[in-house]
């Protein structure tokens, strides 16, 4: 009989490789960017424009790491991300100029496109596509401490090393210890296929009939970048922007709570939200981080406001992350699976990328209200998307029950 149990082990192990490699290759980086800028001679808004630039690039190559996924295992491409981001860490630690810098930090968000949400999503599709949904969900709780831990290590760690000595000890990090967790995976999957138990797992069939699916990809694409802009263009913002509302110093401690809403977001889905479909789950998501938009704009400098801004973008967010994974698995199913959220990854981290530089000009012209609304109708446009896909699934004649087990 098949088990409709989470594997416990492999979401515990991605679930402490997702912490590192969120914490090492992209929390760690505000943190480190003034004494990067310091070292290289350079502003930090120089630093941040390459930043952004090397996620834009990651966009673009999540659709061939995708490939790859399907091609020889998610958990192989996992385990080859880790070296190449210990050894981009590295050459970033080593580069000389500001020429070196940049091509190492682009090399870093292409390795980061290997090791993170994307591919462990796609390692546990890959284990069992029947409980893929559940996993994806436990596993999101456990990483949403990636921030939470390394923000407060890397600034313990700044006042003791340069930027250049805690990116050596980082690669260190994921060379030992998410290398050897990623070969583990890696080899366990090849046992089960070599002793007949791979095709004992009944694969996951899509919502979405495949006469739909190209239009429904499209829709699902578009909702997912438009709410990777919005969130991308907040937190990007948010502490200068509570700044110019008004809200001085109590600007960092309102942003503080994003992180905590975030993970009580994935706590209370965990716990009571096993009965939501995963196109529900998308549409309760957006619609939190649009509200957290118009609550903002609403309420001005008025504390309660940006209290209630900061709680919902955070809820929202955290519920995204899960969507992100059990969606494009709900409606299209488990088949070519990494392929197909390599291509959504890419439109919503081009979004993403772009969103603090659009954001900031929208702001520079029209100034802060305006842009928040701006900001809160694109939003607005993605949950349309995701409900449009949820009427559509609903209305198909394929009877797919719903992948959590």
């Amino acid at each position: 009989m098949r088990d409709p149990k989470a594997p416990v082990g492999i979401v515990a192990a991605l679930g402490l490789t997702q912490i590192i490699g969120y914490g090492t290759l992209y929390y760690s980086f505000s943190i480190l960017a003034p004494g990067m800028a310091a070292d290289l001679g350079v502003t930090v808004a120089q630093v941040f424009a390459v930043f952004s630039a090397s996620l834009f690039v990651g966009g673009l190559s999540a659709p061939y790491v995708g490939r790859q996924m399907d091609r020889v295992g998610a958990a192989t491409v996992m385990a080859i991300g880790s070296l190449l981001s210990a050894l981009t860490l590295m050459l970033c630690a080593w580069s000389p100029s500001v020429a070196i810098f940049a091509l190492a930090i682009v090399l870093l968000e292409i390795a980061s496109g290997m090791v993170q949400y994307q591919a462990a999503f796609a390692a546990l599709v890959e284990a069992d596509p029947r409980s893929a949904s559940r996993s994806i969900t436990y596993l999101t709780l456990i990483a949403g401490f990636a921030s939470t831990i390394f923000w407060p290590i890397t600034t313990v760690l700044l006042g003791h090393l340069s930027w250049r000595e805690i990116y050596l000890v980082y690669a260190g990090l994921n060379i030992a210890v998410c290398m050897p967790f990623h070969v583990w995976i890696m080899r366990k999957g090849k046992v089960a296929a070599a002793g007949g138990q791979r095709p004992m797992r009944e694969p996951v069939v899509g919502a979405v009939p495949p006469e739909r699916r190209r239009g429904a990809v499209l829709i699902v694409s578009a909702g997912f970048a438009l709410l990777s802009f919005t969130l991308g263009a907040m937190l990007a913002h948010m502490v200068p922007m509570l700044g110019t509302l008004g809200f001085g110093s109590a600007a960092v401690v309102i942003g503080s709570l994003f992180g905590p809403a975030q993970v009580l977001s994935r706590l209370v889905n965990m716990v009571f939200g096993t009965r939501l479909a995963p196109p529900g789950l998308a549409v309760v998501s957006a619609s939190l981080m649009v509200l957290s938009v118009v609550i903002l704009a609403l309420s001005g400098n008025w504390l309660p406001g940006a209290v209630a801004f900061s709680i919902c973008l955070g809820l929202g967010s955290g519920i995204n992350s899960t969507a992100q994974g059990s969606l494009p698995l709900y409606l299209f199913g488990s088949d070519g699976y990494g392929a197909l959220t390599g291509k959504m990854a890419a439109a919503r981290l081009a979004a993403g990328a772009a969103a603090p530089f659009a954001f900031a000009a929208t702001m520079g012209q029209f100034g802060i209200g305006a842009s928040l609304a701006l900001s809160a109708v694109l939003g607005s446009v993605g949950i349309a998307a995701f409900v449009a896909v949820a009427m559509a699934a609903k209305r198909s004649p394929i009877a797919t029950p719903n992948p959590s087990g």
